[in-house]
């Protein structure tokens, strides 16, 4: 993989949002593509040896498409600024836990992991699972080597009271305001560029793949 041919590309699209200069600079576009998915590929060789449930996959076709839906818009940029990847075992973490790779310059960069919007059927699931069972999820939040990597899960989406059906003084209330259960922590762009930057996320994805175990059973 070469970062900086990411990163760079990304960068001039941010300051050039616009179809005329995607046609225009195209060439250097499947360069940085090309090189994302070559990454993809070696993070996916590290994936599978911690979680086998994603041996099938084929790592080239995990990344998500650089044009924005904006059709329900107000932004109408027609390209992402960023490249992102979902790792799940039947493919772009689509209603199940997995893991998300995403590269953005600024130090923006990140891996993240969880289950991402679950369907109303399985967030009362996982819910329930947080009810009757929270010493699973607290042990996970509370691990020494879970803890180095992230503050808990993210509050980006939550209910701001109790969700139905939960008291306001339920003893696990702050989890439970959850709508999507996921992690994530960031890295300098010096951070990707390094080549021992796939090792150093497989070492995270390994305390992720504990939440995304217990995510597993509670929708199963």
């Amino acid at each position: 993989m070469n970062a900086t041919i990411i990163l760079k590309f990304l960068k001039d699209i941010s300051k050039n949002n616009n179809r005329e200069w995607f046609e225009k600079n195209k060439p250097v576009y499947l360069e940085a593509k090309s090189s994302f998915e070559d990454f993809l590929e070696d993070f996916h060789k590290e994936l599978i040896k911690l979680d086998d449930s994603l041996v099938g996959l084929n790592p080239r076709k995990q990344g998500f498409r650089i044009y924005r839906d904006v059709r329900f818009s107000k932004d109408k940029r027609p390209y992402k600024t960023n490249m992102g990847a979902g790792f799940s075992p039947n493919g772009k973490m689509e209603q199940e836990p997995g893991y998300y790779i995403h590269f953005e310059p600024g130090n923006k960069n990140m891996i993240a992991g969880g289950m991402y919007m679950p369907s109303p059927e399985n967030l009362a699931k996982i819910r329930q699972e947080i009810d009757y069972n929270p010493k699973g999820i607290l042990k996970i939040l509370n691990d020494k080597e879970f803890k180095k990597y992230f503050k808990g899960l993210s509050d980006w989406d939550r209910v701001k009271t109790a969700p139905k059906g939960y008291a306001k003084d339920h003893p696990q209330i702050e989890l439970l305001k959850n709508k999507s259960f996921t992690v994530s922590t960031e890295f300098m762009d010096a951070e990707v560029k390094d080549p021992k930057f796939i090792k150093k996320v497989a070492v995270i994805c390994k305390s992720i793949k504990k939440l995304n175990e217990y995510l597993k059973n509670a929708v199963a």
